[in-house]
């Protein structure tokens, strides 16, 4: 992975909002109990950043930006990575309190299965930042810097429908009625965010489900049926074989399009359609798949015609955040949120950070992810990020 210009990019924006915010000034640390040892001016401070697993692509860029952002404010960081494994994710968090942490970012695997955790940083004042995903069930969750995850529901079903031919390319009805043939993918049920992208995408969807414009010729549309465990690309490729076999075999009916809320699973999905001899490329038929965090595969996939649209969303800016964040902390300030109703974890609603997202189709990557310096042209057409 090429983390050079990326993490250069995540500090030099930290600085820049570390500098506004401490123009903006501010009172108190977080609230949960969290604002005594943080805020005590020892530079001497230590962040433990918890990303859920190495297995995908986002989480090594996420951890290595964040830790990368922090280092250049001149923190020691405990970057650790959990395998997706809840076990080996708390055992860890254990860790960072035990020797003392000053700020604690966690990328959480399950976000209901931290509370104990969280009432040892409470009570040593250690404040804690949700990363992306929001921890649930517990009021010793200060911050929390995510994407607006509802949009990102809202971009994908729009990009479906642009992939099927019902929208143009802005966003206008093309006049073309259907009825178009879909089948909906959700994510993992243990991450808060799956049921934000799921709602997003059905505010858009449902209403054309209801008057006959899409079809679900499976007749599986609840997020429980539709949802991925751990969005394991296995997982997924299984259930498309599955609903391929089931439903679309007999010659009846033809499958248009496929809403998949993230690239892995997109992968997955694709393989399913491709082994069953469909496609190989959009032009040739295959349906629209649509994704999300503009993975280097999939931006390739897109580059060659397979996939159709991907969700960007911009990780060096979460993580610029993350850092943000922490700084204030350090300060004895509270984070600037932009937010600060959406975000109910079940205990209370928490202070917010909300970043914008970009939808990828191929006349996209040029612009949106070439220009910016996120990918080279050389990654994109290999498909492999360069080291």
């Amino acid at each position: 992975m090429r983390l050079s210009k990326k993490t250069g990019m995540v500090a030099a924006g930290a600085a820049a909002l570390a500098l506004t915010l401490t123009a903006c000034g501010g009172e108190g640390a977080g609230s949960g109990g969290s604002d005594g040892a943080a805020g005590d001016g020892d530079e001497n401070v230590q962040v433990g950043v918890a990303m859920p697993t190495q297995t995908y692509e986002r989480w090594i860029q996420d951890g290595n930006n964040v830790k990368a952002g922090l280092e250049d404010l001149g923190y020691t960081v405990d970057l650790q990575f959990a395998n997706d494994d809840i076990p080996t994710q708390t055992q860890q968090i254990d860790s960072m309190i035990t020797e003392g942490v000053d700020v604690l970012i966690i990328a959480s695997i399950d976000g209901t299965a931290l509370t104990s955790q969280l009432e040892a940083a409470a009570a040593a004042n250690i404040p804690v930042i949700a990363y992306d995903r929001l921890i649930r069930d517990s009021e010793n969750v200060d911050f929390y810097t995510t994407f607006d995850n509802f949009a990102v529901g809202v971009a994908q079903a729009n990009a479906l429908l642009r992939g099927l031919g019902y929208l143009d390319e802005n966003g206008e009805a093309t006049g073309e009625e259907g009825p178009y043939n879909i089948e909906l993918f959700a994510g993992s049920p243990d991450d808060n965010n799956a049921s934000f992208f799921f709602d997003g995408a059905m505010s858009i969807l449902q209403p054309l489900l209801d008057d006959g414009t899409l079809v679900v010729p499976s007749g599986q549309t609840d997020f429980d049926t539709v949802s991925t465990q751990r969005w394991e690309l296995e997982t997924a490729q299984s259930r498309m074989e599955d609903l391929l076999t089931s439903t679309y075999t007999g010659g009846d009916e033809e499958l248009n399009g496929v809403l998949a809320p993230a690239d892995v699973l997109s992968r997955g999905i694709l393989n399913a359609l491709t082994g069953a001899g469909m496609g190989p490329t959009l032009e040739d038929g295959l349906p629209v798949v649509t994704g999300q965090d503009a993975e280097i595969a999939n931006i390739k996939l897109i580059n060659d015609g397979v996939q159709s649209s991907t969700i960007f969303k911009d990780t060096r800016l979460l993580a610029e955040q993350a850092v943000t964040a922490t700084e204030s902390f350090v300060d004895g300030e509270e984070p600037e949120a932009n937010d600060t109703e959406t975000y109910d974890n079940g205990v209370k609603v928490v202070p917010s950070y909300l970043l914008e997202v970009e939808t990828v189709f191929a006349e996209d990557i040029q612009p949106v992810l070439i220009d910016s310096e996120y990918y080279t042209t050389e990654e994109v057409e290999s498909g492999q990020a360069a080291d």
